[in-house]
């Protein structure tokens, strides 16, 4: 979760993938797009194995990351595992371009995956790749009139059409519907927002982790004021201020000190659960804490990071979490956990799934999990609820989201 602050972080930024068949040339053409040869390119069909991440800025969408993907025909054991990962890529897409070799044309091929994406709502271009040589006018206007989608010609080897295929992008991107703010709603311009961020073994040496690094970033869009404490010093740093504070914000791990010194009209929550209701779906996440307590021996939690982060003594997700789960539960509950991109197809057997806050994710991939859950009937929370709920809080936590406190009372009268 740690992260540069003079970069926008991967999760944050707008995301197009390349899809296509074998040899269509979309490493060429993500070469050519960002003018520098980050993926190996060859005549040997089925080059690109895994997905091939490259950031950049495109103006004026901004700071974007490119993925090349391995061919959807592939073929072979091997093949399988590498469409599977090309599928995965396009959970996190907020633009697909299909890369189509201009002599094939459109076929029925390009024609289905387009159809997928207009059935999943992710917005999607077709570029006719190889126009090397001869007129091709008409093969374009063969290919808009098969592929039903903005379509351009180009040649990613030698350069030419990339300016075309950058302004189709720019076009069909809606980069202006940007993902809803982490805190910027709760505060006004001149307010102090009061960030509580614990400086322990798990902290990086001399950074901040990201979640922290991106709240401060939209209280300081918003013209608020970010004052940053430790759990310690945040009595004093109460009792310093002119005026109460906006909102208090905590790492979750410091929830019960915090809630302790913060006066209970002070509007306290912590970085979890604001990405939760930035990134996903908040009243859904608490609806699924309430299903620890009918949690019985044998059954299964899936316990989720986001990250792949070095592990501590007494990590978070790998500890702490099982810990409490059978506090609540009792008896003999069975943990597996996912970590980084990976996350199973199969969750059906779970009974609960615990999300990080999923800072490192984009918000459709959160998305798609949540709305996974809810498809195959099983409940999801996350980090930031279930350290709430453990220690008694997860009501004042909730006080500033109303829809998500009244979701929290109505699965309380069930």
């Amino acid at each position: 979760m740690t992260g540069n602050m003079n970069e926008t972080p991967m999760s944050s930024r707008f995301t197009i993938g390349l899809f296509g068949r074998r040899n269509a040339g979309k490493s060429s053409l993500i070469n050519a797009l960002t003018g520098q040869q980050i993926a190996v390119t060859s005549e040997i069909a089925g080059t690109t194995t895994d997905p091939v991440y490259k950031t950049m800025e495109l103006l004026p969408i901004g700071p974007v990351v490119f993925i090349d993907t391995a061919g959807l025909d592939d073929e072979g054991d091997l093949g399988m595992l590498r469409i599977e990962k090309t599928y995965e890529v396009l959970r996190k897409c907020n633009l697909a371009i299909i890369v189509a070799d201009v002599k094939e044309g459109i076929t029925s091929f390009e024609t289905d995956f387009i159809d997928q994406l207009i059935r999943r709502k992710i917005p999607c271009i077709c570029v006719l790749n190889k126009c090397d040589e001869g007129d091709y006018s008409n093969a374009l206007s063969q290919g808009r009139k098969y592929a039903r989608i903005p379509t351009v010609c180009c040649s990613a080897v030698h350069g030419s059409g990339i300016d075309n295929v950058k302004k189709l992008i720019v076009a069909n991107s809606n980069f202006e519907d940007a993902e809803p703010a982490l805190v910027g709603d709760l505060i006004h311009a001149g307010n102090i927002a009061v960030l509580v961020t614990p400086i322990d073994k798990a902290a990086p040496k001399g950074r901040l982790i990201l979640p922290q690094q991106q709240t401060i970033r939209d209280i300081i869009e918003s013209d608020a004021i970010a004052v940053i404490t430790k759990e310690h010093e945040l009595k004093l740093t109460l009792e310093r201020l002119k005026e109460p504070p906006a909102i208090v914000i905590t790492d979750s791990q410091a929830f019960l000190k915090v809630s302790a010194d913060t006066p209970p009209q002070i509007p306290l929550t912590s970085f979890s659960i604001l990405f939760a209701r930035q990134k996903s779906d908040l009243a859904e996440m608490v609806r699924g804490i309430r299903r620890m307590e009918r949690l019985s021996p044998g059954d299964k939690v899936l316990i989720v990071e986001g990250c792949t982060h070095h592990r501590q003594a007494d990590d978070i997700g790998k500890v702490k979490i099982p810990r409490w789960i059978r506090q609540i539960a009792g008896g003999d509950i069975q943990f597996e956990f996912a970590s980084g991109a990976f996350y199973p197809k199969d969750i059906a057997s779970y009974s609960v799934i615990v999300h990080c806050g999923g800072c490192m994710l984009g918000r459709r991939e959160m998305q798609y999990r949540v709305e996974l859950a809810r498809e195959k009937g099983v409940a999801i929370t996350n980090y930031g609820m279930l350290i709430a709920y453990v220690q008694g809080i997860l009501p004042r936590a909730l006080e500033p989201f109303p829809a998500a406190k009244l979701a929290l009372e109505e699965t309380v009268s069930v």
